[in-house]
């Protein structure tokens, strides 16, 4: 049984470097996208993400950076969190869970799920309401995330971290009884 936990636990491990690898390279495209939609927009249709908002510049840089800034945001924040993951990942010990740095990171994680959440939902609703204004904003769909299931992810992922912390100061106490 240890040895297909510990296979598990591998594969996840690379799940994890994967989806983080991914969401990196997601971001820095979008982030190079941005730049190029600045000072280049007619070679915007050429680039890896395609995400073209020239026509939203042109009429309103306000709303172009802050579809951009928010978008961007949850990129890094989703890349930051797996990051996050990978180093726990790293230094968890699966003889003896319950140690400090495990916690800790554990409450990390929930509070960048929960950012994360938070700047999704200020995300869709600012979109609403510059489609409401009038701008056709069509291709935001695949960067749209759903921010309710992340802000309650975020409370059961506190709950596991607050669980964690309950774990340590009983094992503790055990250390110190014997």
């Amino acid at each position: 049984m240890k040895t297909k936990n510990n296979f598990i636990f591998k594969a996840l491990h690379l799940v994890a470097w994967l989806i983080f690898v991914g969401l990196s390279i997601e971001a820095c495209g979008l982030l190079v996208n941005f730049i190029v939609s600045i000072y280049n927009p007619e070679f915007v249709p050429n680039l890896y993400q395609k995400l073209d908002l020239t026509e939203m510049y042109r009429q309103n840089k306000w709303y172009f950076y802050q579809i951009y800034s928010l978008t961007l945001s949850i990129l890094f924040l989703k890349a930051i969190l797996f990051y996050v993951v990978i180093m726990l990942m790293y230094k968890l010990d699966l003889s003896k869970p319950f140690s400090q740095y495990v916690s800790d990171t554990i409450l990390k994680i929930s509070y960048f799920t929960f950012s994360i959440g938070i700047v999704s939902y200020i995300a869709k609703e600012t979109i609403k309401h510059i489609q409401h204004k009038g701008f056709v904003i069509n291709n935001l769909s695949p960067f749209a995330t759903d921010s309710e299931a992340f802000i309650l992810m975020s409370a059961i992922i506190y709950i596991i971290g607050i669980i964690f912390k309950k774990g340590i100061e009983i094992q503790n106490e055990n250390e110190l009884t014997i």
